[in-house]
C-alpha cells in the first residue's frame, strides 16, 4: 500500500478528495492527513495579498472576522474530521491530526513515523509565500526526504 501525508489548510472538498484518491490509478492508498488550522494576526496580511491577487477583494475585507489561533483549533478539528469521512467514504485509508506548532517539524516527524512515499501539499494559492520560496511545499522539499507534490485546491470549502 502506497503511504501519502497529505498536508492542508481546511476541509478537503469532494473535487479535493476525488483528486488526491485518484492521483495513483488503482492502487490502494493510505492517507495522513496534518490540518494546520488558521495561524495568528501576522498570517492575515499574506491571506490578504492572496486573495486581491486572485481578484477576491471581498474575502480580503474579511480577513479579519476570520478565527485565529486558539478560536480556530475547534475549527480546525472539524474541517480535519469532515476530511477524514470523506476519505473513508471513498475507499481510502485515512488518520489525521492537527498540527498546532511547527507544521514542517510535524510533517517530517509523521514522515519518518509512518514511512511515508510522499507528501501532498493541498492548498489555496499562496502568491506571496510561493514567491519567495517559503510555502509550505517548498520547504518540506528540503527537510522530508520524500517527494513533494504542491497541489492547489479546486474549489473553496
Amino acid at each position: 500500500m502506497f503511504t501519502s501525508v497529505l498536508m492542508i489548510e481546511k476541509a478537503l472538498t469532494s473535487a479535493d478528495v476525488e483528486f488526491v484518491t485518484t492521483l495513483h490509478g488503482n492502487e490502494p492508498v493510505s492517507f495522513q492527513v496534518l490540518l494546520q488550522p488558521r495561524g495568528d494576526q501576522a498570517d492575515r496580511l499574506l491571506r490578504a495579498i492572496d486573495d486581491i491577487a486572485l481578484g477576491e477583494l471581498d474575502e480580503a475585507a474579511r480577513e479579519g472576522e476570520t478565527p485565529e489561533g486558539d478560536e480556530a483549533k475547534s475549527e480546525g478539528q472539524r474541517a480535519l474530521e469532515v476530511s477524514l469521512t470523506a476519505l473513508h467514504a471513498a475507499g481510502s485509508e485515512a488518520a489525521g491530526r492537527l498540527v498546532e506548532d511547527h507544521p514542517l517539524d510535524a510533517l517530517k516527524s509523521l514522515v519518518d513515523e509512518v514511512g511515508a512515499d510522499e507528501v501532498i501539499v493541498l492548498t489555496d494559492p499562496h502568491y506571496v509565500e510561493e514567491f519567495f520560496h517559503r510555502d509550505w511545499a517548498s520547504r518540506a522539499r528540503h527537510k522530508v526526504g520524500v517527494p513533494v507534490l504542491k497541489l492547489f485546491s479546486h474549489s473553496k470549502a
